[in-house]
């Protein structure tokens, strides 16, 4: 019954701001694509020389020389938390909600950039690339962002319309209890996704560019 419930009050609550997670999902997407377009607004110089740096670490993943895994989940974890973080605290300020889009725009940009310039200097190989090295993290990370990107402008405008808006007679507190639970929700995904940076994306990546594919 109390899974019922929750699942109704679930449906009830995305569908009562579809159009916020629908504006968020595009937005994300508008980062992904402006992401690739500056690729292609870079000079040969520039791309010459970010593909040299980036041929450096392949070769350094090739013989292993890479960070610890351990470390690499400790970086990761420690650096997207950090992300979803500040996007919590911006939700419960009113000046935090344009800041919370670009954050989600720049995360979208950092994406789309990093596939458009692996695909632009490496093809079909360097698709195969990108899926290897930043797929696995990110179908747990991209929808953790958007999501809590979501909770947050939801949350701000609350508190926005609870501080302007008299006869906004909804109480915050029940709101702020389920906003604890989603950051706690979210952290627990991004120590799952950190565990996939450290321990899948660096073995794919190793046998990806070992494979004659990259030769």
């Amino acid at each position: 019954m109390k899974k019922r419930l929750y699942q109704s009050n679930a449906a009830s609550y995305f569908r009562e701001y579809s159009s916020i997670f629908l504006f968020i999902v595009v937005l994300f997407l508008m980062g992904v694509i402006f992401g690739a377009i500056v690729v292609n607004s870079m000079s040969f110089t520039q791309k010459e020389n970010l593909f040299y740096y980036l041929s450096q670490f392949f070769g350094q993943v090739s013989n292993g020389e890479v960070a610890d895994n351990s470390d690499i989940f400790v970086q990761s974890f420690l650096h997207n938390s950090k992300f979803i973080g500040l996007m919590w605290v911006l939700g419960i300020s009113i000046i935090g909600l344009p800041i919370i889009l670009i954050l989600l725009f720049l995360k979208g940009m950092v994406v789309g950039f990093t596939v458009g310039f692996l695909v632009s200097q490496m093809g079909w190989k360097g698709f195969g690339l990108a899926v290897a090295s930043i797929m696995p993290q990110n179908l747990v990370i991209i929808p953790i962002f958007i999501l809590m990107s979501a909770f947050s402008v939801i949350f701000s405008m609350r508190m926005i319309k609870k501080q302007f808006m008299k006869k906004y007679a909804q109480p915050i507190l029940p709101f702020f209890k389920g906003y604890v639970v989603a950051l706690v929700a979210a952290l627990v995904f991004i120590s799952v996704a950190s565990g996939l940076e450290a321990y899948v994306s660096p073995w794919l990546m190793k046998t990806m560019i070992s494979s004659s594919m990259l030769k």
